[in-house]
């Protein structure tokens, strides 16, 4: 009996051994990639890129982003990249009433609905809420076409002091039914999401109902850093990235970039471990790595079932100038993104 006692004890000893080791290869087994992601080092006029978004149309690839007048670089590859010019020739005049000494247009947004290009875009000042999203549109974004001239269509959306939000850092998606739909937001109460009329492309007077998609003022830190918000669609599941902590100070900076995702394009947007992004959850997709500090404020082009993320990125080798940085992300078994720069230390 003792030797038959001591047997079951051992082998409840191997049992339970053994129960953790099953249980880690399954989270490794799910957290497998099923989709690998690729990093291109972009060349030639890549360096003061900050906020950038990128399109594609016929041979080229254009990445518009935050400086005087829209400042757009072209590529034939995503690779080698040249200035190619402005959108504004002069800033629209309708914005010397939100800031009157306006230097840089800010966090342009590039989409295509209605047979042309909109580009959404945003004013303001550092730190201030009185802030607005222009519009401009354009047949094509090819410069040297004769169809080409981008033609302002003025404010559609303002934010001021008091209100629950900034007005700037647009994304404009499209849903299953190609209908638009305007993100937004920057500090305060975070990320708010409203329904955009498709002839028009001004927010439709038809639903005025605000979607908060994300906050962080509520949530752990009690801090209000998150903006920059970029919504895309896999597989039946919205993903929204957004942008957490500070930009603009350098190698200094501590940007950085976290996901969640929902089943409706309204939300709620919850991260990898369930926390509502409304709560301030949000799964951590890109942070700092080698000579890159403060990596954010992401666009993404969908090319070939290819996700190609555009950020910028502060080079902690060239006194933390911005430059623009693109990779592919990757996908795992549960359908989380992940990017291949995070295997570098920072």
């Amino acid at each position: 009996m003792a030797r038959y006692m001591l047997s079951v004890v051992l082998m409840m000893l191997l049992l339970s051994a053994c129960s953790p080791i099953a249980a880690e290869s399954t989270v490794r087994v799910a957290n497998e990639l099923v989709e690998k992601g690729t990093m291109i080092e972009p060349e030639g006029f890549v360096q003061r890129v900050h906020d950038p978004v990128i399109a594609h149309e016929n041979e080229a690839y254009y990445v518009y982003s935050t400086g005087s007048l829209i400042p757009f670089i072209c590529s034939k590859d995503k690779v080698v990249w040249e200035f190619c010019g402005r959108v504004f020739e002069s800033n629209p005049a309708w914005t010397r009433d939100v800031n009157r000494d306006l230097v840089d247009i800010w966090a342009p947004d590039i989409s295509f609905f209605n047979n042309e290009w909109h580009l959404y875009y945003a004013v303001s000042s550092f730190g201030s809420q009185n802030s607005a999203i222009g519009l401009a549109t354009s047949a094509t974004l090819d410069p040297e076409s004769p169809d080409y001239k981008w033609v302002d269509q003025g404010e559609v959306l303002r934010s001021h002091p008091g209100d629950p939000w900034n007005a700037i850092d647009p994304n404009l998606v499209l849903d299953e039914s190609g209908e638009p739909w305007l993100a937004w937001g920057s500090f305060w109460d975070g990320i708010w999401m409203q329904k955009v009329d498709y002839l028009t492309g001004r927010l439709d007077p038809k639903d005025s109902t605000v979607h908060h998609l994300a906050n962080r003022s509520t949530g752990p830190g009690s801090t209000s850093a998150i903006e920059a918000p970029f919504i895309s669609l896999r597989d039946g599941k919205w993903y929204l990235f957004v942008s957490f902590d500070t930009c603009c100070q350098g190698v200094d900076s501590t940007y950085n970039v976290r996901v969640g995702r929902s089943d409706s394009l309204t939300g709620p947007y919850m991260d990898r471990e369930g926390v509502p992004l409304t709560e301030g959850g949000g799964t951590l997709t890109l942070s700092a790595y080698g000579q890159w500090k403060g990596p954010g404020h992401n666009g993404m082009l969908l090319e070939d079932g290819i996700y190609w993320m555009v950020y910028h990125a502060y080079d902690a080798n060239q006194i933390g100038i911005p430059k623009l940085r693109i990779e592919s992300l990757s996908w795992d078994a549960e359908g989380w993104p992940s990017l291949p720069s995070q295997t570098q230390e920072p």
